[in-house]
C-alpha cells in the first residue's frame, strides 16, 4: 500500500475493514477543512447563520495564499458559496472567511476545532488554523480523520451534497473539484489535502449496496501513488464490504501485484535505455603496437 497511513470503515456496520499505521501522526493539510465545515454547520443548525447569510470578506481572508476561490476584500459572499469554495476547490480564503464569520477571530475558532476534536476522541490531532496550511504542531492520524468524517456525515448528512459536487461557478469562472475519484466507482465525496510536509491525503466515501464505506489515506508521496492506493481500497470495498479478512487479503494481493508490475516497468525502462545507448566497442586496427623500452 503506497501510503504512510490508511484506514477503511464500513459506516453502516461500524466495522473497521482495514488499517495501516492508523495512529501515525501526519499533517492533515486541507483535510482540516472537514472540521471547519463541521463547525460552520453547527452554526447553521443553531440558527446563528443561514446559507444565505452574506459575509463581507475581510482582508485577512482575501490575502491568504495557497489554493483559493479568488475572494476579493470587501465583497459580499453567501455562506453557501463559501462552503462550496472551502470544500470543492479547497479555498483557504473561503475557510478563513468562514472561521472569522463564526468566531470573529481565528484563535477562538481554532480553540473550538480542538475542543470538538477532543469530544470526538481524536487523541492524536491538534489543529492550528482553519485551512490546513503548514503550521508547527498541526497533526492528525488516519483514525482521527475517520472519526471526524463519520461524525460529520452522520450529524449533517445534507453536507454530503456539497462534497459530491464536481464544480461550482464563482466570478464567472468554473472551479473544479480537487477530488480525482469523484463520480467514478461510486465515490461521492469527500476531501483532498496536500502540503510538502503531509504528502497527498484524501478521504473518500463510496456506496456499495446498503453499505457506506469511508476510506482515509495519508502521506502518499505522489498523486499517482494516492490514486493507486485509493483504487486498491475501492476495489476491495466493493468486493468485501462486510469481511475484514477477505478485504485485507485482497488489498495485500493487489499491493504485491502493483509492486511486481512497478519493478517490471523499471526493468523494461532500463533495458530500453541500454539498447538506445549501446557501449561502443574499440576498433581493432590489426596492427601490433610496439612498446618502447625506457632507457
Amino acid at each position: 500500500m503506497p501510503v504512510k497511513s490508511a484506514i477503511v470503515l464500513n459506516m453502516t456496520t461500524g466495522r473497521i475493514l482495514y488499517q495501516k499505521n492508523a495512529d501515525l501522526r501526519i499533517p492533515p493539510a486541507s483535510l482540516t477543512k472537514v472540521m471547519t465545515s463541521m463547525l460552520v454547520h453547527d452554526a447553521l443548525a443553531e440558527g446563528r447563520l443561514t446559507r444565505n447569510t452574506r459575509v463581507r470578506i475581510p482582508r485577512e481572508a482575501a490575502r491568504v495564499g495557497g489554493s483559493t476561490m479568488n475572494l476579493r476584500a470587501g465583497e459580499r459572499v453567501t455562506i453557501s458559496q463559501l462552503l462550496q469554495g472551502t470544500i470543492i476547490s479547497s479555498g483557504n480564503d473561503a475557510a478563513t472567511a468562514l472561521a472569522l464569520k463564526v468566531s470573529g477571530r481565528q484563535r477562538p475558532f481554532v480553540n473550538a476545532m480542538n475542543t470538538r476534536a477532543r469530544r470526538l476522541g481524536m487523541k492524536g490531532t491538534v489543529f492550528k488554523n482553519p485551512t490546513g496550511l503548514p503550521a508547527a504542531g498541526q497533526l492528525t492520524t488516519a483514525r482521527d480523520m475517520m472519526r471526524l468524517a463519520s461524525a460529520y456525515l452522520r450529524k449533517y448528512p445534507s453536507a454530503a451534497r456539497i462534497h459530491a459536487m464536481d464544480s461550482y461557478v464563482f466570478h464567472g469562472r468554473t472551479h473544479p473539484t480537487t477530488n480525482p475519484f469523484l463520480g467514478s466507482r461510486g465515490v461521492n465525496g469527500l476531501k483532498t489535502g496536500f502540503t510538502q510536509a503531509s504528502g497527498y491525503n484524501i478521504i473518500l466515501t463510496t456506496q456499495r449496496g446498503n453499505n457506506k464505506i469511508l476510506i482515509v489515506l495519508l502521506g502518499a508521496r505522489t498523486k499517482t501513488k494516492r490514486s493507486v492506493a485509493g483504487n486498491i481500497l475501492l476495489t476491495a470495498a466493493h468486493k468485501y464490504p462486510n469481511n475484514a479478512r477477505l478485504f485485507r487479503q485482497a488489498v495485500d494481493g493487489n499491493s504485491k501485484r502493483n509492486l511486481v508490475s512497478s519493478e517490471r516497468k523499471k526493468i523494461v525502462r532500463k533495458k530500453a535505455h541500454v539498447s538506445k545507448n549501446p557501449k561502443k566497442q574499440p576498433r581493432k586496427s590489426g596492427k601490433t603496437k610496439v612498446r618502447k623500452r625506457r632507457s
